[in-house]
């Protein structure tokens, strides 16, 4: 018989689901783990419960678990995806959705693998939400993907530096991103939590 889940033991699980996520694409390899490490930060710069902030980076670990059902050439795919790849991509929100009702002790992490690419100022996806519709956490972790995937270079371009990210970030402030959550972002750069953890990445 299974023994009850601890906490260990779930992070055992998000770990294996991202790690055959990984096997799929090499450009994302460790994405999903620095989302969930700047996602953690950042929910610590917003004083928020330690509760939350374990929710947070799980559901942060899990963002992008949809992507499991994107064929391999599109996540691949060194160019600029056409219209219809750029419909099959914006799918794994809902994908990641349905993996993650599969699975009963993930579901307080639901809004998060939903909604991470929800727009604050709305136009976003699958959705459509705007403001506070959108869930705090999933706001936070929209912020640490983007950072993180701006950072890291990918199939169709190089990295970009930290203070380049930092003045894109800024620009969709209000429009793309929470402004709150760009601030905490804007405070983590200034004490140097940000080159500390992503310098490693190659950008220039």
């Amino acid at each position: 018989m299974f023994k009850r889940f601890t906490q260990e033991d779930l992070h055992e699980i998000v770990e294996g689901l991202t790690t055959a996520l990984d096997a799929k694409n090499s450009f994302m390899c460790g994405h999903s783990e620095r989302v969930a490490e700047l996602s953690l930060l950042l929910a610590k710069g917003m004083g928020l419960p330690i509760t939350e902030q374990a929710r947070i980076h799980i559901g942060a670990h899990l963002h992008d678990i949809g992507k499991i059902g994107i064929p391999d050439a599109i996540l691949n795919k060194p160019g600029k995806l056409s219209e219809a790849e750029f419909v099959m991509i914006r799918k794994h929100p809902e994908i990641g959705n349905n993996i993650i009702n599969k699975i009963r002790v993930l579901h307080p992490v639901v809004d998060i693998v939903r909604h991470h690419h929800e727009r604050f100022g709305g136009g976003g996806y699958p959705d459509g939400l705007r403001g506070e519709e959108i869930s705090l956490g999933a706001r936070i972790v929209a912020v640490a993907d983007a950072f993180d995937a701006m950072t890291s270079t990918r199939a169709y371009r190089s990295a970009l530096s930290i203070d380049k990210t930092m003045q894109e970030m800024r620009h969709c402030q209000g429009s793309q991103f929470d402004p709150a959550v760009i601030n905490v972002l804007v405070t983590l750069q200034r004490k140097g939590n940000l080159d500390k953890h992503w310098c490693i990445q190659g950008a220039s």
